[in-house]
């Protein structure tokens, strides 16, 4: 879910989340059923949503519908002093975060590994994340995790909470979490 090469090194701080209030009256826009049916769809659309070349607009009505009204986006970032911070967003603080970046850089990020948990209604996705500048780019600049959890009410499955954490020098992604050739 990186959206710049800037995202991990910039210090980190919390965003102000929205009041419970707001969460609770929250309209989702409506979603495609292809994208809400399976955890399978949900994961390729949030990638394919985020994903484009420099100037194109993004679905972000899209990506509204594949997160519940209380659904946050939150990054681990190292802070200049070597600790770390989390900063969490409602989508819409994503939306106005990347917005700009998108129009003038190219961003492409797909799944490369997956480790899945599912009980009941309930589900946690490890997704190991590559972004690239342009879809041809044949390495990334960009690895990590996206820990994503969902949640199904019965007609389809919500984003809960995406945590992304990038790989750097000082981590690397282990073996287990990188694609099985």
């Amino acid at each position: 879910m990186q959206a710049t090469p800037a995202t991990p090194a910039t210090p980190a701080t919390p965003a102000t989340p929205a009041t419970p209030a707001a969460q609770a009256t929250a309209t989702p826009a409506p979603a495609r059923p292809a994208d809400v049916g399976t955890i399978d769809g949900l994961v390729a659309a949030l990638y394919d949503v985020i994903s484009g070349p420099a100037g194109q607009p993004r679905d972000w009505n899209r990506m509204r519908s594949l997160f519940a009204p209380e659904g946050r986006l939150m990054i681990v970032a190292p802070r200049p002093d070597g600790s770390y911070a989390l900063r969490t967003m409602a989508v819409e603080d994503y939306i106005a975060r990347n917005s700009k970046a998108f129009a003038t850089t190219g961003f492409f990020e797909r799944e490369a590994a997956r480790t899945s948990e599912v009980f009941g209604q309930v589900a946690h996705v490890f997704s190991t994340y590559e972004s690239r500048r342009a879809n041809t780019d044949a390495k990334p600049f960009q690895r990590g995790i996206n820990s994503i959890q969902l949640v199904n009410d019965g007609k389809r499955w919500w984003i809960v909470n995406l945590v992304w954490r990038a790989e750097d020098a000082g981590l690397p992604l282990p073996e287990r979490y990188l694609p099985r050739n």
